[in-house]
């Protein structure tokens, strides 16, 4: 469901920079579920991430991490089936989203999301963790989980330093979704091309050109960058995945988890 492959640095702007290195491709693949997360796939974003970035051997290391999803979609966030046949999925699914989240962020070097077709509430989360997203103009991004008597709360910290608390509000209490026009607007989005089939080659073709810069500046840039935010505050993340986890469970969710 989840599977790394490797990818060629290739600059032409540069050629004076060391090349040793990897750029590391993430997928998900869960394609028949539309990528729908379960918590197993999102333990293994987080291990992916972390043996790209702090492989042993230092010529090892992915200079550039691009997650990805294969067939229609990027994700179509939590699995919801998985959800109402087990009440212990939920949990699991938010612990092991917050811990994706937490991985995706700390990462020494850029990671960059391809999305296309659709990224919905968890999905959306990882989108505002990382630091370059690549979409589609007619992706569907939302946190549209209040709709089940889900708090996304555990998104709230990495979207509000994305595009902004006032946005980040408007995200996450109206159930909407919104397409990528709109979430390039707000700065969700930083790269749109045209249409889904172009977005995986967009996605590596920024990868390389960031893998060609000096990684250690960047990755010191990177680490001062999110200090500046409090990316990496533990003890805010901690809170906020609380509040989601506070309401696991309730009536209103059973009832409506019922109903899909």
């Amino acid at each position: 469901m989840i599977r790394m492959e490797h990818i060629s640095i290739v600059s032409d702007s540069a050629p004076s920079l060391p090349t040793e290195g990897r750029i590391a491709l993430i997928l998900l693949d869960r394609r028949e579920k539309r990528n729908a997360l379960t918590p197993d796939m999102l333990h293994n974003v987080a291990a992916c991430v972390e043996e790209a970035s702090h492989a042993r051997d230092v010529s090892k290391r992915a200079r550039a991490i691009i997650l990805a999803g294969e067939g229609e979609a990027f994700s179509a966030g939590f699995d919801l089936k998985l959800c109402r046949d087990d009440p212990l999925a939920l949990k699991a699914l938010l612990v092991a989203l917050a811990d994706a989240l937490r991985a995706i962020r700390s990462a020494p070097c850029s990671v960059v999301i391809g999305a296309h077709g659709a990224a919905i509430a968890g999905a959306s989360a990882m989108l505002a963790a990382c630091d370059f997203v690549v979409a589609d103009t007619a992706i569907r991004i939302g946190y549209p989980v209040v709709r089940i008597g889900v708090s996304p709360a555990v998104s709230g910290p990495m979207l509000e330093r994305a595009i902004g608390p006032g946005a980040a509000r408007d995200r996450l209490l109206d159930p909407a979704v919104i397409d990528g026009r709109a979430a390039h607007r707000l700065g969700l989005v930083h790269t749109l091309v045209d249409r889904p089939e172009m977005v995986r080659s967009a996605a590596i073709a920024l990868a390389q050109r960031l893998a060609a810069k000096p990684a250690h500046a960047l990755s010191a840039t990177k680490r001062w960058l999110n200090e500046v935010d409090s990316s990496l505050d533990e003890s805010q993340g901690a809170r906020a995945l609380e509040a989601s986890l506070a309401i696991v469970g309730n009536v209103e969710e059973r009832a409506l988890l019922t109903e899909l």
